[in-house]
């Protein structure tokens, strides 16, 4: 049973009084109701009767104050119960040189391995990459050259003569890439585009690196966009979206859109999912190369 109410209890108790002060009076009057030659006794009954007359207004305004102030207590808003606090997180701390490697010209290079996730989201591929065509090895070899004449699993510099004069080195806020110019240029008509439109992922964007003259992750005979410098990987937060697990932080989700509509292939239509990973689509490579752009 619920424990009573101090303020409801002073309430009935006030309602016990005037109800015994009441009967008191009534049993009182029946008493001395039978006639009476002496007027003396008369007066006296009047007065007991005026006397206890009062005493009962008195309990009935006290009575009345205090359903009052229960009235208002049971329409005062309670108080939200204090949630425990939780420990305030770590402020993000600076990426360090081991967080990522550099390219020959100083720009950040992709790792191999991905891990961590940040919000991650269920993919809706076919929403992407809508009439957008990844550009395959041998398109980019036609375009732009062998970057090297031999590769492994770890990046390696670019050897190519004419590749390497298409390459260029550019900052973007917090990060430093390397790629082919005219992607450079497309990727910061993105980031401005991002910076007026969508603020907080503009804010939280980084990179884990574009050039990188090396095999795709897993293989060892294909090699990767970000050989030809056409490709970069984007992280949010500093986290990186894990490559193959079918999901991807939300921030990319808007990414793909704004570079889909610059003509850039989003990596989640890989068969392995690859969701921070964004390159230069074919057609618009092609494009570049008929404006002599490369």
């Amino acid at each position: 049973m619920r424990p009573l109410n101090p303020i409801a209890a002073v309430v009935i108790g006030m309602s016990i009084i005037l109800a015994a002060a009441t009967f008191a009076f009534v049993a009182d009057l029946l008493r001395n109701a039978e006639p009476d030659p002496n007027a003396a006794k008369i007066d006296r009954l009047t007065e007991q009767l005026a006397r206890q007359d009062g005493e009962v207004q008195a309990l009935r305004t006290e009575l009345n104050a205090l359903k009052r102030e229960l009235s208002e207590l049971a329409a005062a808003p309670r108080p939200e119960p204090a949630l425990p606090t939780q420990p305030a997180p770590p402020p993000d701390q600076p990426p360090t040189e081991q967080s990522f490697s550099v390219d020959q010209f100083g720009g950040m290079a992709p790792p191999q391995e991905t891990e961590d996730l940040t919000e991650p989201m269920q993919l809706a591929k076919k929403r992407f990459n809508d009439g957008i065509l990844r550009p395959k090895p041998g398109v980019l070899r036609e375009i732009l050259g062998e970057p090297r004449t031999s590769y492994s699993t770890a990046c390696q510099p670019v050897t190519n003569p004419k590749l390497v004069r298409a390459l260029a080195t550019r900052n973007f806020g917090n990060f430093r890439l390397t790629m082919i110019r005219p992607a450079l240029d497309s990727l910061g008509q993105v980031l401005e585009r991002l910076k007026k439109e969508e603020p907080d992922i503009y804010a939280a964007i980084g990179t884990a690196g574009a050039l990188c003259a090396r095999y795709v992750r897993g293989s060892a005979k294909s090699v990767s966009s970000h050989a030809w410098g056409a490709a970069v990987d984007l992280t949010l937060k500093r986290d990186l979206d894990r490559m193959g697990d079918g999901s991807t932080q939300f921030g990319l989700v808007v990414l793909a859109e704004f570079f889909n509509d610059a003509g850039w292939y989003w990596g989640a239509g890989y068969s392995r999912e690859d969701s921070m990973h964004f390159e230069v689509g074919e057609a618009l490579l092609r494009k570049w190369a008929a404006e002599g752009k490369l």
